[in-house]
C-alpha cells in the first residue's frame, strides 16, 4: 500500500499478511508508517494505491463503520471510551438492543456484558462508570467491545505502554485466548521482550516501506533491531567512563502528601543520574510533580542549590534552574496545535524578547539550534507538533527545557512509546548531559532502563522509599524485592 499527505509520503510500499489464529507483531521506528497502515485498515484513511484483502476478498473501507462491520477492531494505546457512561453503555454504543416498545433493553445489555467479562476471565463491574477505571481495565472494555462485535482481526497499538507487570500478564493471557479462538491479532510495540514473549511472527517496517517478516522462533532481537533502524545499535545504555558526581543539587526531606506519598527523602548530585523505580502507582510521578511545584505537599521540604523552594510554585522551580519533562508529553509537555519552533522556545520567550517584543526570526534561530542538537526530525520547524512521531515529540519537549540551561532535569518515562533507535539517542543524550554536570532525576517503569542508566536508584512502594541502591548493588532482583515486598527467586 502507499499513502501520501500532500508532499509527505507516509507509506511508500507497505505489506502485511496476517493469518487467523496468530499473534503478529508489527514493528518499526516512530515514523516508519505503522500508524498510517493501521488507519487504512481501520477505515480512517483511504490508500492511494495497493491492494487490501480481507478473508481473500478485495475491500476498500471509506469509514471506520465499514471496517468494524467487516470484523476489524483497533485498540489504541489510549482507550477512546465515554468516561461518563457505564461500561455496558460503552460496549454497546451505537448498537444498543431495544425491547418491543423500542426502548433500550438494559437487562439484555447487562447480561451480555457480564457474560463477556466472564468469558475473558476478568472482574469488571458492567454498571460502573469508565471514568474510574485504570488504563488496563479500559483496554479490557475495548477488547470486550471487539469480542461482542465478533471481530476477526484485532489490532493492539502499544497496549502495554502504561501497564504494570501484572496487568501486562493479564492482557497477554487474554490475547492468547483470543488467538486460540481463531482470531488474528496484530500487536504493535517497541518492547522487544514482550514481542518475543507473545508473538509468533514479526513484520518490520522502515521509512514507510516493508522490510521483512520472520517467525519469532527463527530470528533474534538484534536482527529485528537491525531491520528496524537499518544499522547496528551498539548500546542502548551508553555510560561515559570516569567519576562525574559533584555536590548535592537537590535534597528532598520527608515529603508527605497524605494518601499519595509519605516521608520521602532523597538527594541528586550534579553530574549524576538518579533513577526512581517502582511499580505503576507507587507514587514516583507524584513525588516528581511535587518537587517541581505542580502538586503541593503537606509537610517536608525541597532544597535546591542550597535554597529552600516554596511548595506548589513551578515558576520558582523554573527560575531556580529545574526542568521537568512530564510522563504524558502530548497533554502536559507540548502545545500540539503550535509549531515545533514555538514549542521549543516556550520557556525562553521572555529572555529572547527585546523591549517586550519577540520576532519570529529570533524564535526560529533559537529553535533551529536546539532542534539540530537533539536531531529532531520534522518537515519544517513551522510544522505543528501534532504531526511529529512520538520520539520526535519527546525530543522537542527535552529541547524546550534544555534551552533554558537547567541545573536539574526531572524526566518522567523518558522513552515510553518510542522506538529502539530513538531510545538509544535519548539515552546517549542523557548520559552526555550528566557527564557535562547536569543533575538528572529519571523515573522509568522499564527496569533495564533504570539499571542501565542510573548511578543510584531509589525504589518506591505504596508512596514510600523502600531502598537506596548504588549502581553496583542495583539488580533486577534487588529492585523488584524492594518494589514488591517479595523475594525474587534466583
Amino acid at each position: 500500500m502507499s499513502k501520501s499527505f500532500g508532499a509527505v509520503k507516509a507509506l511508500i510500499s507497505a505489506d502485511l499478511s496476517v493469518q487467523p489464529g496468530s499473534l503478529h507483531a508489527l514493528m518499526g521506528e516512530n515514523g516508519a508508517g505503522k500508524s498510517t497502515l493501521v488507519k487504512i485498515i481501520a477505515g480512517v484513511h483511504r490508500r492511494d494505491a495497493g491492494e487490501f484483502r480481507l478473508g481473500g476478498e478485495l475491500v476498500d473501507f471509506s469509514s471506520t463503520t465499514e471496517s468494524k462491520a467487516a470484523g476489524i477492531a483497533v485498540i489504541y494505546q489510549e482507550p477512546t471510551l465515554f468516561p461518563d457512561l457505564s461500561v455496558t453503555e460503552n460496549i454497546f454504543m451505537g448498537r444498543q438492543p431495544t425491547n418491543r416498545w423500542r426502548k433500550l433493553d438494559r437487562r439484555v445489555m447487562h447480561r451480555e456484558a457480564t457474560a463477556l467479562f466472564e468469558r475473558l476471565g476478568v472482574s469488571i463491574d458492567p454498571e460502573g462508570r469508565t471514568l474510574g477505571l485504570s488504563i488496563a481495565d479500559q483496554q479490557l472494555v475495548e477488547i470486550a467491545k471487539a469480542v461482542s462485535l465478533d471481530a476477526r482481526v484485532l489490532i493492539m497499538d502499544e497496549p502495554t505502554a502504561a501497564l504494570s507487570g501484572t496487568e501486562v500478564a493479564r492482557l497477554f493471557t487474554i490475547a492468547r485466548a483470543l488467538r486460540d479462538e481463531g482470531r488474528a491479532l496484530v500487536f504493535i510495540s517497541h518492547r522487544l521482550d514482550e514481542v518475543f514473549d507473545l508473538c509468533d511472527t514479526i513484520t518490520v517496517m522502515r521509512d514507510g516501506q516493508y522490510v521483512s517478516t520472520a517467525r519469532t522462533a527463527e530470528t533474534t532481537p538484534a536482527a529485528i533491531v537491525r531491520a528496524m533502524v537499518g544499522r547496528e545499535v551498539a548500546s542502548l545504555f551508553p555510560k561515559t567512563e570516569g567519576s562525574r558526581r559533584g555536590d548535592v543539587v537537590l535534597q528532598a526531606d520527608a515529603l508527605t502528601s497524605p494518601g499519595v506519598f509519605e516521608d520521602v527523602s532523597f538527594t541528586v548530585r550534579a553530574g549524576e543520574i538518579v533513577g526512581l523505580a517502582g511499580l505503576v502507582g507507587a507514587g514516583r510521578s507524584e513525588v516528581a510533580r511535587a518537587v517541581f511545584g505542580v502538586d503541593r505537599y503537606r509537610t517536608g521540604s525541597v532544597t535546591f542549590d542550597g535554597r529552600r523552594l516554596p511548595a506548589g510554585n513551578p515558576r520558582a522551580a523554573i527560575s531556580a534552574g529545574i526542568a521537568f519533562v512530564p510522563e504524558d508529553r502530548r497533554k502536559q509537555g507540548l502545545l500540539l496545535d503550535m509549531s515545533v519552533a514555538r514549542n521549543i522556545t516556550l520557556v525562553l520567550r521572555r529572555s529572547l524578547a527585546k523591549a517586550g517584543l519577540l520576532t519570529s526570526d529570533v524564535e526560529y534561530r533559537s529553535a533551529t539550534h536546539w532542534a539540530a542538537r537533539l536531531q529532531v526530525k520534522a518537515a519544517d520547524l513551522d510544522s505543528m507538533a501534532s504531526t511529529l512521531s512520538g520520539g520526535n515529540q519527546q525530543k522537542v519537549v527535552i529541547a524546550k527545557w534544555m534551552a533554558m540551561n537547567p541545573k536539574l532535569l526531572i524526566i518522567d518515562e523518558p522513552t515510553r512509546g518510542i522506538d529502539v533507535g530513538t531510545k538509544a539517542e535519548v539515552h546517549r543524550l542523557l548520559d552526555e548531559l550528566a557527564h557535562q554536570g547536569l543533575a538528572i532525576l529519571m523515573i522509568s517503569s522499564e527496569l533495564p532502563e533504570v539499571l542501565g542508566m542510573s548511578d543510584r536508584v531509589y525504589v518506591m512502594r505504596e508512596g514510600a522509599v523502600t531502598a537506596e541502591l548504588d549502581r553496583a548493588d542495583a539488580t533486577s532482583e534487588s529492585v523488584m524485592t524492594a518494589a514488591t515486598r517479595m523475594e525474587v527467586a534466583a
